[in-house]
């Protein structure tokens, strides 16, 4: 039985970059496939109440100083050079996400992973401009005017609503949430959690 792991992406979320990088190890060592479901995360927190970690605990004495040591301890541990924080940051991720769910299922789906996530969180753009992630997928190699002229068609905008609704109703509230059958993790924190049981199922 081949083992699978649902995660619950979206280009957004700087912990959804880190999970998406360190989880390529955990397949390695299990053996698992990663099915990766684009959702958008601003949907996920309407939808259940949640706000952003710098909104949430802002106001929080050491706390976003303790969460940012938490991603420089992950940046090392998973040899994450590559990352830069985005100047643009928060960004607009909705045409990047339907963008995704429009090349789902083809040859294109995990180029367009790579080239996306690095202009969000390796290259500092400003991705939530159109023109920008017209030009970071042409430079990839990917046909830019199909892929963002099929993300605003009506099926591929509601596969990504559908998407999101389902991941609420499974209980997920943010971004990088991954479940193994019906046990679910949240946060790249968990990736630990997620592999140990990989290695049960």
């Amino acid at each position: 039985m081949t083992k699978t792991v649902d995660f619950i992406f979206d280009f957004a979320s700087p912990n959804g970059y880190f999970a998406l990088k360190a989880l390529r190890g955990v397949t390695e060592r299990t053996g698992a496939r990663i099915n990766l479901i684009p959702c958008l995360l601003g949907g996920l927190f309407k939808a259940t109440g949640n706000q952003a970690p710098m909104v949430a605990f802002g106001g929080i004495k050491g706390k976003m100083d303790y969460e940012m040591l938490e991603i420089r301890r992950f940046i090392a541990r998973h040899a994450l050079t590559a990352f830069r924080m985005n100047p643009h940051f928060p960004i607009n991720s909705l045409l990047a996400m339907r963008g995704l769910c429009a090349v789902e299922g083809s040859p294109e789906f995990e180029p367009y992973v790579e080239v996306v996530s690095a202009g969000f969180w390796e290259q500092s753009l400003a991705m939530g401009d159109p023109a920008v992630l017209a030009s970071v997928l042409t430079g990839a190699g990917l046909d830019a005017e199909a892929i963002l002229t099929a993300a605003q068609t009506d099926p591929v905008k509601a596969r990504l609503a559908d998407n999101t609704a389902a991941a609420v109703e499974r209980g997920a509230f943010g971004v990088p949430t991954f479940f193994v059958g019906d046990e679910m993790f949240f946060g790249k924190e968990r990736l630990g959690q997620v592999e140990e049981l990989l290695t049960q199922v």
